[in-house]
């Protein structure tokens, strides 16, 4: 598969080892049409930021990792992650990607279908994790990605977690946004809700937490076997 250099992420060039790590993210013609096209979206209509190179492959080495057969991803940001974790899971896997915004999930038919993503192995649900969480298996995913901002499914934390097997991993995006989190005078909703999500993750037992530096954070916690 034909891979470019990463194009700059979003929120501005970055630079030193953040652009290192973009740029060794290289992405396909696929990925950087999505990309484009959903910054396009953001900056336009304010629809969700696609998640970075370096972000993008992280979550691919992560679904790699438990050679991810069943992946669900909360906020599908025109498809550039999901694209990210189809390359990591297994050939024969299925990502379920669910999202409120009509227009997000169509945009990432579009990156699935440009991209040759055969159909059967993508599933796209529209609605809130409420709404769809409890239609989902529990304990049949490798892997849940939740990209949306977090009071979108804080509420359904334990939903989340119910959903992955033993050895499968919930990941939380944008926990570092802003350095807001170790700001103790930052008291908006957003950033609240960061830190009840990181303190349920981290004082779960059943669960071995970190918290990785990339982009605007990644919340990784694996379910113990």
């Amino acid at each position: 598969m034909t891979s470019v250099a990463g194009p700059p992420p979003t929120g501005g060039s970055p630079t030193g080892a953040a652009a290192y790590a973009d740029s060794f993210a290289a992405e396909t013609p696929a990925q950087v049409a999505a990309r484009q096209r959903a910054m396009t979206s953001a900056e336009a209509f304010g629809t969700q930021v696609p998640v970075e190179p370096a972000v993008g492959a992280t979550l691919s080495v992560l679904a790699a990792a438990c050679d991810a057969r069943s992946v669900v991803s909360i906020g599908s940001g025109g498809g550039v992650a999901g694209l990210w974790l189809l390359q990591g899971m297994r050939p024969d896997g299925v990502l379920t990607a669910l999202d409120a915004d009509p227009a997000e999930l169509r945009a990432a038919r579009q990156a699935f279908t440009e991209a040759g993503v055969p159909s059967g192995r993508t599933r796209l649900i529209f609605g809130t994790p409420g709404e769809v969480l409890p239609r989902l298996s529990p304990g049949a995913y490798d892997l849940v990605s939740c990209a949306g901002p977090p009071l979108e499914y804080a509420g359904n934390l334990a939903g989340l977690l119910g959903l992955i097997r033993h050895s499968g991993s919930l990941i939380c995006h944008g926990l570092l946004t802003e350095d807001k989190i170790a700001d103790p005078s930052a008291r908006d909703a957003q950033t609240v809700a960061w830190r009840e999500i990181a303190r349920t993750l981290r004082e779960d037992e059943t669960l071995t937490c970190a918290v990785l530096p990339i982009g605007t954070g990644l919340l990784v916690a694996t379910k113990r076997t």
